[in-house]
């Protein structure tokens, strides 16, 4: 019988139902693992499924009997793939199960930062508005979407979505290619500085790679609108988080909104857990991509993807 070892079930939440897995096999889960207890944990396994947890030789060792590694995300950056290649292990992972829910997401972060939402939320619930003598209180104005442009920072299937949605609303979408080759006839395309000088918003949507680590530091939030807010969806690493504390504390930007950071969790002496104005910052624990529906998504196609493999199929395996 196939062995299936999950190792770390934590990270898709306690309310997506996993048992219809054991039609597939032997399943052992393990709701968090470390790294030192992959090898023992993975003995005998055939098919192990992790998020984020390295795969190579260290944590699998060299008698590994892992014929198939799944990945519950689309990143793979934790496998070593000379490794997995080496000892004839198949790694596949899930594309396009959270794009929606990031979209959402996005927004979510854009008019919270845009509309005041904690300033308005915290004047209402501290009971300045119940002693106020006016129906409204407009201290912090807010402008309409269909007024601005939005810049897309890899218009990948993310990027599309984001971009769709921000012309619904009325924005004009402008987009810069991180790697130069994607071409989009649906929306304009730009170098980096005339999307940074002519964006109200930036919204980030790409991966992390040689073209993108660091990309925005402090010349590009230098480049920006004072007016304009910026949001990382895409990988932590992108942002300079130092600059970015820096360029929110001297005004050069309205405000941010992140979903990933350059280590998750944070620790606490993140430098933009001391930005001065907490009003101009949002940061969500990388949720943009876990909505139920989402989960509920990526776990089907996990099992398919196991499915498949037992049958002697590829699906969704990375060459």
């Amino acid at each position: 019988m196939v062995k299936i070892v999950f190792l770390e079930t934590k990270t898709l939440g306690d309310d997506i139902n996993l048992s219809k897995f054991n039609k597939l096999g032997k399943v052992v889960f393990y709701e968090t693992s470390k790294e030192d207890e992959i090898a023992e944990r993975v003995t005998g396994a055939d098919v192990v499924v992790v998020n984020k947890l390295p795969m190579n030789q260290k944590t699998l060792g060299d008698k590994t009997t892992v014929k198939l590694i799944c990945v519950t995300a689309t990143g793979t950056n934790n496998i070593d793939y000379i490794y997995t290649r080496e000892k004839k292990i198949a790694v596949t992972n899930v594309k396009g199960y959270s794009t929606p829910t990031v979209v959402q997401h996005t927004f979510a972060l854009y008019f919270y930062l845009m509309e005041h939402l904690a300033y308005y939320d915290n004047y209402v619930k501290s009971g300045q508005y119940a002693e106020s003598n006016l129906f409204t209180h407009l201290d912090r104005c807010f402008h309409d979407l269909q007024s601005m442009t939005w810049g897309i920072v890899g218009l990948g299937e993310i990027g599309r979505g984001v971009a769709a949605m921000a012309q619904a609303f009325g924005a004009d979408v402008i987009y810069y290619s991180t790697s130069g080759k994607n071409k989009n006839q649906d929306f304009l395309q730009v170098e980096f500085d005339e999307l940074l000088g002519r964006s109200d918003v930036v919204s980030v949507h790409a991966p992390l790679n040689e073209n993108t680590k660091g990309l925005f530091g402090y010349e590009a939030f230098q480049k920006m609108k004072p007016s304009a807010y910026f949001l990382n969806l895409g990988r932590g690493h992108i942002v300079v988080e130092e600059d970015l504390a820096r360029a929110l504390n001297e005004n050069l930007i309205a405000g941010a909104g992140l979903d990933v950071l350059c280590k998750e969790p944070m620790t606490s002496e993140n430098s933009l857990l001391k930005v001065n104005n907490r009003e101009k910052l949002i940061i969500t624990p990388h949720i943009a991509w876990a909505s139920v529906e989402a989960r509920e998504r990526l776990m089907e196609e996990v099992y398919k993807n196991i499915e498949a493999f037992q049958n002697g199929e590829k699906r969704n395996v990375i060459e």
